[in-house]
């Protein structure tokens, strides 16, 4: 028997997919282990970053702790920018392609999923044969695929081609029409109008382009969700499980109709690829796979149930055992005509049924439990996938009556936590869902991947190399491989990250602001714009307008304006929801004929004071905080002018709404109802600000804002430093997203008044 080292010594190999979970452990193996090897790799530049880069980032990971890149880029590799749309010529004296590259979502879009898995793979043995005739030689080519290449089979799956009539030209090119038909049935306008009518009933308040960004967005979605579905459902026609293994098939076939006739063709089959068990250390895994989502959830107790059989085998090969194959699938090439197949897998010789797989993860969250998880992890009964979909879709419909709830409840501490909640129990639905749809039928799987082919080829390892090299996945102990190996492997990076995630919110659930960076001599300007009613103080503009309007009239006239606010308030509100800035001037109207000097001397008499004593003391001292910092300070307020008065020493500008005034016969002032400009709401908030801020020169991304509702996201989303403030249950959602603060600045009328700089107290005491 010779060595693998010496079988491919000397040897140049063509790599695709080198950045992806199989690629990248297969080019560490050549470049540690396989020194006599030379290797080219393709990889497509990102913007920014050419192919070189990617691959010097990638050599820079642990795995490759010992290579110098410098010198394997000199010498034993080379990199080929290219990407598979448009794959050049070859270079020449290649003796192995291995073609690793493709879309392993198991929900892509149809058409993608074409362009990568077949048009990508066709035009990839297209230039394979090109090289092999320029060099009068053959090239090995090497086709990575999967093992449920198959479809929806039961009972034992051989180690050949997969037997179907289907063809691939018909269907890439279906699927490219039915994708540009779902994408122009979504610009019609029955659905435009839908989706404008679904973002304005969500952010019309916002303005019309806020509205008009989420209806775009909610077409965009539907897009790629209606393309989805459309391949899914063409994938199951014709018995395939889903769009992944549909079009994995397809390139099957494309390989077997263009390639191997004219070449060497060996076509590699893993089934559920997972960490390692020995190389290039036990238990390394580069990002989520196929069961990590599952194990992870289970141990946080997220996962009450799931629909697989008890009975069915969980096929999983450790990835280390994948690249062992192909590296040996590589150094013997079969005669061209006649294509091998090797089912790298596990569940024929040495299988696992999922009930055990389960009860070793539930073993393990039992000795290593998440902090924070539930003291008792859910016992899974297996009881079927109908009595599952039961509970899901009550749990749905659970979260919709939640949801329809919580737009009725006003704004609170309560309303938020009870967001928190629900969107907690939507996330483990959404996530149930999800791995429900596309798992399902690989957890209630009843095949048997026969790997007759496979162990063979293990057997001519020589015998010095089968601890280095062999892939007999019957040497697997599950339990130890499961509950010490890749459980704590995947689990180690998710409590990492929950480290990080537990200090951010501790420093933002902590009570001391952010500090803030002081404006400097020849620094731009920086702004700091606070809203006033809900963030600064309590209530909303219709607080303040009655107590202005109705200290204006006398017990009849009250009783007449409660009597116009009652039959309007259902209007209002509606009219709020569309448009706030029509709810403001038909409020405002209530003002019509008031006399403003007369209307001034109450607030600062009777309104100032009150007023004062509801500014928060948290608001107080951050409004000083960004005075300090030499920070322009704005006050910005729906309300009008006379409402601002006792706040107006606080701020450098008040940006507010303006009365229009008229003299009456005594030439005293009075209001006529109108203003004298548009309310300033929503959209124009934002507007506002960034014409301000090209005023002054001032710098956008150090600045701040202070809002409490949902229709100031554009006025958040313009500035830097965006804090949400005693928000709404929109806002607070949008907040928690996008990791803004939030904040609840409360007031406590004595504390608040104490703590009010002195120049403030000073005029209305």
């Amino acid at each position: 028997m010779v060595r693998l080292a010496d079988e491919l010594d000397g040897k140049r190999l063509f790599l695709t997919g080198v950045t992806g979970f199989v690629g990248e452990a297969l080019l560490q193996r050549l470049l540690v282990d396989l020194p006599g090897t030379r290797v080219v790799a393709l990889v497509r530049p990102k913007p920014g970053q050419s192919g070189e880069d990617r691959i010097r980032k990638l050599l820079r990971k642990p795995i490759f702790a010992g290579v110098d890149a410098d010198e394997v880029l000199a010498g034993r590799l080379e990199v080929f920018e290219a990407d598979l749309d448009d794959v050049p010529a070859l270079p020449g004296d290649l003796d192995v392609v291995v073609h690793c590259a493709g879309d392993v979502s198991f929900d892509p879009v149809i058409q993608e999923a074409f362009a990568t898995n077949v048009h990508g793979t066709e035009r990839l043995v297209q230039r394979v044969l090109e090289a092999g005739e320029r060099t009068a030689g053959r090239i090995h080519y090497v086709h990575v695929s999967t093992a449920y290449v198959g479809g929806r089979r039961r009972g034992a799956v051989p180690e050949r081609a997969v037997d179907h009539t289907v063809d691939w030209r018909t269907e890439a090119a279906a699927g490219q029409r039915v994708a540009a038909r779902i994408e122009e049935d979504s610009r019609t306008e029955e659905h435009l109008r839908r989706f404008l009518r679904e973002a304005e009933r969500a952010h019309g308040h916002a303005g019309p382009l806020t509205a008009a960004a989420d209806a775009e967005r909610r077409r965009a979605e539907w897009v790629v969700e209606q393309q989805k579905a459309a391949g899914r459902e063409r994938a199951r026609t014709l018995g395939w499980t889903d769009v992944y293994t549909f079009t994995k098939a397809m390139g099957e076939r494309v390989v077997e109709e263009v390639a191997a006739p004219l070449t060497p063709v060996s076509v590699v089959r893993p089934s559920i690829i997972e960490s390692a068990l020995v190389h290039p250390h036990p238990g390394w895994i580069e990002g989520f796979k196929m069961a990590e989502p599952i194990i992870l959830a289970y141990g946080r107790g997220e996962m009450p149930e799931f629909p697989a059989a008890p009975d069915s085998v969980l096929d999983v090969v450790p990835i280390d055992h994948v690249v062992n194959a192909i590296l040996k699938v590589a150094a013997t090439p079969p005669p061209p005509g006649a294509p091998a197949y090797f089912h790298v897998t596990s569940g024929s010789r040495n299988p696992v049924t999922f009930r055990t797989f389960y009860e070793h993860i539930r073993a393990y969250f039992g000795e290593h439990p998440f902090a924070g998880a539930p003291a008792q992890l859910p016992v899974w009964g297996f009881p079927g996938a109908d009595r599952i979909e039961r509970q899901l879709v009550r749990g749905e419909i659970a979260v919709k009556l939640g949801d329809r709830a919580l737009a009725l409840v006003p704004r609170s501490e309560r309303a938020r936590s009870g967001a928190r909640s629900l969107d907690k129990q939507r996330r483990q639905l959404e996530f149930l869902r999800r791995y429900m749809d596309l798992y399902q039928v690989y957890t209630q799987a009843e095949l048997r991947f026969t790997d007759d082919n496979t162990l063979a080829l293990h057997r001519t390892l020589d015998p010095a190399d089968v601890e280095a090299w062999g892939f007999d996945t019957a040497v697997v102990d599950w339990r130890e491989y499961v509950r010490d190996i890749h459980c704590p492997s995947v689990t180690a990076q998710m409590r990492k990250y929950d480290e990080v995630r537990r200090r951010r919110r501790e420093s933002e659930s902590s009570s001391a602001p952010r500090q803030l960076k002081r404006v400097g001599a020849g620094d731009a300007p920086v702004l700091a714009v606070f809203d006033l009613a809900g963030t600064l103080k309590p209530g909303t503009v219709v607080d303040t307008y009655l107590q202005l309007r109705l200290s204006q009239l006398d017990a009849p006239g009250r009783v007449r304006e409660f009597a116009r606010i009652s039959r309007r308030l259902p209007g209002w509100i509606a009219a709020e929801r569309r448009d706030r800035g029509s709810f403001l001037r038909s409020l405002f109207r209530g003002y019509a004929d008031v006399d403003l000097d007369e209307l001034e001397r109450y607030v600062d008499a009777v309104v100032a004071p009150q007023l004062l004593a509801q500014v928060g003391p948290e608001a107080l001292r951050r409004i000083e905080a960004h005075r300090e910092a030499g920070h322009t300070t704005v006050l910005m307020t729906g309300d009008v002018r006379q409402i601002t008065r006792p706040l107006t020493d606080l701020f450098d500008e008040v940006v507010c709404t303006e009365l229009e005034e008229r003299l009456d016969a005594d030439g005293r002032r009075r209001a006529t109802g109108f203003l004298t400009s548009p309310p300033l709401v929503g959209e124009s908030r934002a507007a506002w600000l960034r014409r301000r801020a090209e005023q002054l020169g001032a710098d956008l991304a150090a600045s701040s804002a202070y809002a409490d509702s949902q229709s100031d996201l554009p006025l958040l989303r313009a500035v830097g430093s965006p804090t949400a403030v005693s928000p709404d249950v929109p806002l607070f959602r949008a907040a928690r997203s996008a990791r803004w603060p939030v904040v609840d600045w409360t007031a406590e009328s004595s504390a608040s008044r104490l703590r009010l700089p002195q120049r403030i107290l000073a005029g209305w005491d």
